[in-house]
């Protein structure tokens, strides 16, 4: 039937699900195992939230609803595409995906750490950075004492490698 012998009361809202961590397309999902068991956990989560929805309008329970699958979708997405890193077994000496770095900003001195992450568990305020970032991508392959630089617009930024660990 053509929608516009539908009423509007009836036409189902699509509803309007934020994307995921930006992943380029063809991109291989590299995940840390507690990245995938965050992932896991988040899954059942939503089903929960899923199952104990308490609503009284079927309206607004199916829009929930599907807002959910939606969420599900995607989620489900980057499960099913996820390769897991064994940290045990990249080069202890050279960074790489997992590594948790320590480097020395060169003009102020001061010190931070960073690990090497997969986009979904990637947050910056937890020490974690995506591997598609452009530290990330400045750090890969380097080795204890090596320099890196990170081009900005305005002044670059300079990093000492002080240390390098699978932990």
């Amino acid at each position: 039937m053509s929608r516009g012998f539908v009423k509007e009361s009836d036409q189902e809202e699509i509803p309007i699900v934020p994307p995921r961590a930006y992943l380029p397309e063809g991109t291989i999902n590299y995940v840390t195992r507690e990245g995938l068991d965050e992932l896991l956990a988040e899954r059942e989560e939503l089903i929960n939230e899923k199952e104990n929805l308490n609503k009284a309008d079927e309206n607004e329970k199916r829009i929930v609803q599907n807002h959910i699958n939606a969420k599900l979708y995607l989620l489900n997405h980057r499960i099913d595409t996820a390769i897991i890193v064994n940290l045990d077994e990249q080069p202890q000496d050279e960074i790489r995906f997992g590594a948790r770095v320590t480097l020395k900003m060169e003009e102020t001195g001061r010190i931070k750490t960073f690990q090497i992450v997969g986009v979904d568990e990637a947050d910056v305020s937890k020490g974690k950075i995506s591997f598609i970032s452009p530290l990330a991508n400045a750090l890969t392959n380097k080795k204890e004492g090596d320099k890196v630089v990170l081009k900005r617009d305005k002044k670059d930024i300079v990093y000492e490698i002080i240390s390098i660990a699978y932990t």
